[in-house]
């Protein structure tokens, strides 16, 4: 809870030093988790992920965000539809912080200062930093820690729509799944060499997890200039 109060004090020193529209706000959602352990639904949020976001936004058709997000990531195998994976019965979770940064891209003008109720789906990808534990499972099929932790890198690809519900409210609702150069979020590759013979499942296909949910923000900041943009 440290980090999360770091963070939102710094986006809202940003309102004192910049001349463009600027959103602050929360992200409130489910997340799930894509891997070697557990069910392989898509879409299926079984676990509480919320966040802060802040979002620059440079002209009516893209913006600069950030968001850092507190999530626990989960799997079970007796939920899955996979019979082997029932009968082998193994679960996990292991909480994640994850600090993303990218673009945002709308599919229709989103100026702030148009006024009236405006709306638009959009995209947004970039790069995902995310710190989990580092798991691995005993003889009994228990889950255990290595009492580390590790930071991953992975790729968020999110769809979404917002609207402007008030002249300085904007709400969204978005769906986003995240690709990670990692294996070892479910405690499937462990990260210790001494831990290696403890590994499973398909080593050539690393882990996924979805977040699904609603982000609320509060816009400010004087009116940009779009021109050339």
């Amino acid at each position: 809870m440290k980090q999360f109060t770091l963070v939102i004090l710094t986006f809202l020193s940003i309102h004192f030093s910049s001349a463009q529209i600027n959103e602050f706000g929360l992200y409130l959602g489910g997340a799930n988790f894509i891997g070697d352990v557990g069910a392989t639904d898509y879409i299926a949020p079984n676990q509480l992920a919320i966040g802060a976001i802040y979002k620059w936004n440079r002209s009516p058709r893209h913006s600069y965000r950030v968001s850092l997000t507190f999530a626990d990531l989960e799997g079970i195998d007796t939920n899955s539809d996979d019979p082997s994976r029932e009968i082998r019965g193994l679960e996990f979770n292991n909480q994640i912080i994850e600090l993303t940064a990218g673009v945002e891209f709308t599919f229709f003008d989103f100026n702030l200062h148009q006024g009236g109720f405006i709306y638009t789906p959009y995209l947004f990808s970039g790069i995902s930093a995310i710190q989990h534990d580092n798991l691995y499972y005993d003889s009994l099929g228990d889950v255990q820690t290595e009492d580390s932790s590790s930071i991953a890198i992975g790729i968020p690809m999110v769809v979404g729509f917002k609207a402007l519900v008030t002249p300085n409210i904007v709400l969204a609702l978005e769906v986003g799944a995240r690709y990670t150069f990692s294996d070892n979020l479910d405690g499937s590759a462990p990260d210790s060499k001494e831990l290696a013979d403890r590994s499973f499942g398909n080593l050539n296909n690393n882990d996924w997890y979805t977040f699904t949910g609603v982000t609320l923000t509060y816009t400010f900041g004087k009116n940009p200039c779009y021109c050339g943009y």
